[in-house]
């Protein structure tokens, strides 16, 4: 798909008494990271305070980082993760899994923190009724790296993934790591061998594999399927996504063994076949206690290119075999495996397959359940987020305007919603309807706004139905 080269940005659609209202919080590129209201308008700019994400919490802090290592040697490393009030001033800080010592760097200690952390007191980062993240104490699960060597997987450095938990104090208490369970993960023969030849491979610090890229780690929480007696379930336990092998995962706190798991192959079972593939997810979570959907997990499925295997006309050498084109948010029953809500290109209104790719977000993105039930959306990719009801009405839109020096892209990695009571530094924002705008009418200043135009008879032509199995215009035939 090609995208116009002029579009709104800000806020182009907004229902407010359709919203759930309150603050969006995201990274504002390079600028750092923005707090806007439901009619765009920036509250406030944390300048230089960066996000893999950003997360607000009660009372006007937020976390975010404050570094970034030197992606020659290390990719997607950030060197702190922070938290900081209203005003800016860090009140809360970790860089401390491990001392680098970068050529021609500085050394230094770095947390390595990468696409995720989750505060105590709320499993998922963003708003629950009754459980708000602690602000003053309280451990914290952090997402990090660490460079190993696995001869189960390949002879090459790769690029892990480990799990810490940090107390307040900064002391790490538990840690798991990915590489540990990787015959855990069901690979197929085809499978190990891309992984040992081509482990997602990167040149940064003489060439790591990345080759898990887990990108969401969270606590599952309260849940109804722990009360009826199911273990895999604990509220302990923690749920992950790996978007380059297309598997979400369930480990156990306590013995870090994996409890349950879907990927990275979705033509095993009939409940998986229906399911459908998942390819290069993001943000799968459980929803928490006290949100419609409780209990289901929650993934922004976005399709693109990720998983190793068999060879195919689209991945010649087995890496990024699964391929597809539009992305989707699938809500799902984690026993039946069910899909029970979605929005797919279908529920945003567009033709299956034609323009499918117009809802389509092949990196980045989340979905976050909002306590009246609607869903916001972040297609990151294009910089957009949206929020829609629980009957795929869209709500509110809001493209972000902030475009990258480096990527050129107005790229948003994740986007969450608070609610007022959140910031109380400022006074409720009025809220102001904004209606679509009809595309079809609407012109920029100096163009030739829509008028009649002289009308042609053509001798012969008939009205006609499209038929959706054929792209074509025009008069039909005899």
């Amino acid at each position: 798909m090609t995208y116009p080269s002029v579009y709104p940005t800000g806020t182009t659609v907004y229902d407010p008494a359709k919203c759930w209202n309150g603050y969006t919080i995201f990274q504002a590129a390079e600028e750092g990271a923005l707090l806007v209201d439901m009619n765009g308008t920036g509250v406030n700019l944390w300048k230089g305070l960066h996000g893999f994400p950003n997360k607000l919490l009660p009372g006007g802090q937020v976390f975010g980082h404050l570094g970034v290592r030197n992606p020659a040697y290390g990719m997607q490393d950030q060197t702190d993760l922070v938290q900081v009030d209203w005003d800016g001033n860090v009140v809360w800080k970790f860089d401390k899994l491990e001392y680098i010592e970068d050529p021609g760097e500085t050394p230094q200690w770095m947390a390595r923190q990468h696409h995720d952390f989750q505060r105590a007191g709320n499993p998922v980062g963003y708003y629950v009724p009754g459980m708000d993240p602690q602000t003053g104490e309280g451990n914290t699960l952090i997402l990090c790296h660490k460079n190993i060597k696995n001869p189960k997987i390949s002879d090459k450095t790769l690029l892990d993934d480990t799990i810490i938990e940090v107390t307040w104090d900064g002391d790490i208490v538990w840690e798991w790591t990915c590489s540990d369970h990787f015959d855990s993960y069901g690979f197929d023969e085809a499978a190990k061998n891309i992984l040992a030849r081509d482990p997602n491979y990167r040149p940064a610090g003489g060439g790591q594999g990345d080759w898990m890229h887990i990108n969401t780690m969270s606590l599952l929480g309260p849940n109804k399927w722990h009360d009826a007696g199911d273990e895999r379930f604990h509220p302990d336990n923690i749920i992950w996504d790996g978007r380059e092998t297309n598997i979400c995962a369930i480990i156990s706190k306590q013995t870090g063994k994996v409890v349950w798991q879907i990927g990275p192959n979705y033509d095993t079972t009939d409940q998986l076949r229906k399911l459908g593939w998942i390819v290069g997810m993001h943000h799968a979570h459980m929803i928490p206690r006290g949100l419609p959907g409780e209990g289901n997990i929650l993934i922004f499925d976005n399709g693109g290119w990720a998983g190793y295997g068999i060879p195919n006309p689209g991945a010649p050498k087995g890496s990024k075999n699964a391929l597809r084109d539009y992305s989707r948010v699938i809500e799902i029953d984690p026993v039946t495996l069910k899909i029970v809500w979605q929005y797919t290109p279908a529920e945003a209104g567009y033709m299956m397959p034609y323009d499918a790719n117009r809802f389509y977000s092949p990196f980045i993105s989340s979905a976050q359940r909002l306590p009246n039930g609607n869903t916001l959306i972040t297609e990151g990719s294009g910089g957009r987020i949206i929020e829609v009801t629980a009957g795929h009405e869209l709500v509110w839109e809001y493209i972000s305007p902030y475009w990258g020096k480096q990527l050129k892209l107005n790229m948003v990695y994740r986007a969450y919603r608070a609610p007022y009571e959140w910031v109380p530094q400022l006074p409720r924002p009025k809220e102001t309807p904004i209606a679509k705008i009809d595309v079809a009418t609407f012109r920029v200043p100096g163009a030739a706004p829509l008028a009649p135009v002289k009308q042609t008879a053509v001798a012969g032509a008939r009205p006609y139905l499209l038929d959706p199995g054929v792209l074509c215009v025009g008069a039909a035939d005899e």
